[in-house]
């Protein structure tokens, strides 16, 4: 097959493409235009209240500590925090290069995701939780939802194996199992591309037994 016929069907391709989308943005100007004032008017007052639900959810949760990575105290406040927040990432760590990484990836993620209460506790000073929870290796993380544990993130295996993960591999692995929200009007930001590692060591450790 020649050049010149070789352009003949690319342009042809190109045109069909362009009519298709063409029509489509006829068909959703149609259906614009069939809305009357009283259906326009509806369709405002939905999404206004719609605005003011999810500020009210904003505040509430900005209200409970949501928006920010803190430690909890005490063992006594675990359970008082699953109680009132849906959504909860408790770190369970202790003082060492794998936590401080984890660290990083969850005081980003706390900015980002609102919905949830991002916390940390020390291991070491919670025995009972420990023991209860049966958490052996640090760090590791409790997914809790409606003050139930669903799920946990143990060590560094489910993010590469090691602490050169980015926060949206941790930010993916959390969503997965809906502790977070990946998109909507929830979350702080959209997603992106962008990966982002915290690594600044060439520490080779990616756990650390409790």
């Amino acid at each position: 097959m020649d050049h010149s016929k070789v352009q003949e069907i690319v342009e042809k391709q190109v045109l069909t493409v362009a009519k298709a989308f063409e029509d489509q943005i006829d068909e959703e100007i149609a259906a614009l235009d069939r809305l009357d004032h009283d259906d326009l008017e509806a369709i405002r007052e939905r999404r206004l209240q719609q605005m003011k639900k999810m500020a009210e959810k904003r505040s509430r949760w900005i209200g409970l500590g949501h928006g920010e990575y803190s430690e909890i105290p005490a063992e006594k406040d675990f359970f008082s925090i699953v109680k009132v927040s849906e959504r909860v990432v408790c770190h369970f760590y202790r003082e060492n290069w794998p936590c401080k990484v984890m660290d990083k990836h969850l005081s980003a993620l706390a900015k980002q995701h609102i919905e949830t209460r991002f916390v940390k506790i020390q291991a070491e000073k919670s025995p009972f939780l420990a023991e209860r929870l049966k958490i052996v290796v640090l760090p590791t993380l409790a997914l809790i939802k409606n003050a139930k544990v669903d799920d946990y993130v143990v060590g560094f295996d489910e993010l590469g194996g090691t602490d050169e993960f980015s926060t949206e591999d941790l930010e993916d692995r959390l969503a997965k199992v809906q502790v977070i929200f990946s998109e909507g009007e929830s979350s702080s930001r959209p997603r992106t591309q962008t990966k982002r590692s915290v690594r600044q060591s060439s520490n080779p450790d990616s756990s650390d037994s409790d």
